[in-house]
C-alpha cells in the first residue's frame, strides 16, 4: 500500500515545478524635460473579464520633506482606472503591494505563483494594466493581454507615449 501511494505521488511532485510560472514586469519611466518634474505614481494590476483580479503593486509618494505617507495617499485617486477598479477600497499602505515612487529608468518586479497577489489566480485570460499619473503632468494606461498559466514562455510588450516608456511582461513556465 505504501509503495502504491508513493508511486502515485512521485509524478505529482515532479510536475509541481512545471505548474509554477514567474511573472516578470519591466517598466520604463522616461526622463522628461519639463520645468517642474515630479515622479509618477504607478499602479500595476490584473484584470479578468473587465474586473479586478489582483493588485500587484502601487508606487506612490511615501514621504517627502517630513510629510507623512497620508499626504501621498491623497493623490492616488489620480490613477483613475486603478482607483475605480479597486484602489479606493484599499487601506494604504498595503504590505507587499505599496512602495515608493521610482526615479526615471527601467524598473522590474517579479511575482511568483502561490505567493502574494498570484496565490489564488485561476487559469484564464487576463490583462496586465499599468497606469501612471504625475503631478503637473499627464496620465497614461498600458494594457497587455496574456493567458494564465502559460504553456510556453511569453514575452509581451506595450509602449507608452509620454508618461511611460516600454512595458514588458515575461511569463516563464
Amino acid at each position: 500500500m505504501r509503495s502504491l501511494c508513493l508511486s502515485l505521488m512521485l509524478p505529482l511532485l515532479w510536475s509541481a515545478p512545471l505548474l509554477a510560472a514567474d511573472l516578470v514586469i519591466s517598466v520604463e519611466i522616461p526622463q522628461l524635460e519639463v520645468a517642474e518634474y515630479h515622479r509618477p505614481y504607478l499602479a500595476f494590476w490584473l484584470e479578468r473579464d473587465g474586473a479586478l483580479a489582483a493588485n500587484l503593486a502601487v508606487w506612490y509618494q511615501l514621504e517627502k520633506n517630513g510629510e507623512t505617507a497620508e499626504k501621498g495617499e491623497e493623490w492616488l485617486k489620480d490613477m483613475r482606472q486603478w482607483w475605480r477598479r479597486g484602489g479606493r477600497s484599499l487601506d494604504m499602505p498595503v504590505d507587499g503591494i505599496s512602495g515608493a515612487t521610482r526615479a526615471p529608468g527601467i524598473h522590474s518586479v517579479t511575482f511568483t505563483p502561490g505567493k502574494g497577489a498570484l496565490a489564488d489566480l485561476p487559469a484564464g485570460e487576463y490583462q496586465l494594466l499599468v497606469e501612471a499619473a504625475r503631478e503637473v503632468g499627464g496620465r497614461e494606461l498600458l494594457k497587455i493581454p496574456f493567458q494564465w498559466p502559460p504553456q510556453t514562455e511569453q514575452n509581451l510588450s506595450a509602449t507608452g507615449s509620454n508618461e511611460l516608456g516600454v512595458l514588458k511582461l515575461k511569463i516563464v513556465p
